[in-house]
């Protein structure tokens, strides 16, 4: 695992914490950013979008993904994720498990006081499924 520099930490922070502000959040008023960084360096964006129909709300990082995947990114290195909470608010069930998809990235949780924790996808969802269990299948 590639370690990440204090400059691009801040960086990804930044990033998340400016698209935050363009949330969709009229349900929860719970506003999330997310930027992931991929392997080439480029930074995705998402920011979480609430719906009436509430399962059919997405949250922040997996529109980060989905962007990355539509940018072309083949490789994703960190995420990180802001919130307005202390401590700062780790991703969804749902939405470790498509971060897992893409390996075990390095997660940046972080709120808007500042506060920060590093974490990696394995540690937030040990003993995941992911795409080798279904490499196995035919072996």
């Amino acid at each position: 695992m590639m370690k990440l520099s204090n400059t691009v930490i801040d960086r990804l922070v930044e990033a998340a914490g400016l698209v935050r502000q363009r949330a969709h959040a009229p349900y929860s008023n719970f506003a999330v950013g997310s930027a992931i960084l991929d392997g080439d360096g480029g930074i995705h964006l998402g920011c979480n979008v609430e719906n009436a129909s509430y399962g059919l709300s997405v949250c922040a990082e997996r529109h980060a993904v989905a962007a990355a995947v539509a940018a072309g990114a083949k490789q994703l290195i960190a995420v990180a994720v802001v919130t307005e909470t202390s401590p700062p608010t780790s991703p969804c069930g749902a939405c470790r498990q498509v971060l897992r998809e893409f390996g075990d990235l390095q997660v940046i949780l972080a709120n808007l006081e500042g506060g920060r924790t590093m974490t990696t996808v394995a540690e937030l969802l040990p003993d995941a499924f992911g795409p080798e269990v279904l490499a196995q299948r035919g072996e």
